[in-house]
């Protein structure tokens, strides 16, 4: 996997590329060590703790998952913010994350932002351009303390791809 996969689907780093065939695919189902969400996989995923720091500088870790599965990459991560974090505004928290991914689009900016409540967790879904027509679609929620986000890096044309949709609407939130 190429150094820019891994840094644009990063809120710590980390990718791992995708399919193509969503109803040929053996989907693996993936709950998340820290019990935070479970989603659908078209295959087994990679698993990384990465350990990070708060602003506060309170240690927490992200719990990722990636999958590099024919010419699409996915990647869903969770993290348990720490107490110093303050969650009180769940959108400042999410543009921030979205302000962060859009460095790494082509043009530095998205193309689709859509602000939702998803599960009743406040989230926010976006789709932005990167360099050699390939394209990330991501969906970002944050519920409490907790953070699940899911990444999605594949050619342009296959940004809606079955198997990103199953991914998508795969996932539910535990807690």
């Amino acid at each position: 996997m190429t150094f820019v996969r891994r840094s644009i689907l990063a809120l710590p780093a980390l990718a791992v590329a995708g399919t193509s065939v969503a109803q040929t695919a053996a989907w693996f189902p993936v709950e998340s060590a820290d019990k935070s969400f479970f989603v659908d996989m078209p295959g087994a995923p990679v698993y990384k703790v990465v350990d990070t720091v708060s602003a506060g500088g309170t240690p927490f870790a992200y719990h990722s998952y990636s999958l590099e599965y024919r010419r699409l990459s996915f990647v869903a991560q969770s993290a348990e913010f720490p107490a110093d974090v303050d969650v009180r505004q769940p959108r400042a928290i999410l543009q921030a994350a979205l302000d962060d991914r859009a460095q790494r689009l082509a043009g530095g900016k998205w193309t689709q932002v859509d602000w939702k409540t998803v599960q009743g967790a406040s989230a926010v879904e976006s789709t932005g351009p990167l360099a050699g027509g390939n394209a990330l679609r991501q969906l970002v929620l944050l519920k409490g303390r907790i953070y699940v986000s899911l990444g999605y890096l594949a050619p342009a044309d296959a940004l809606r791809a079955p198997e990103a949709q199953r991914f998508f609407s795969s996932l539910r939130l535990l807690r």
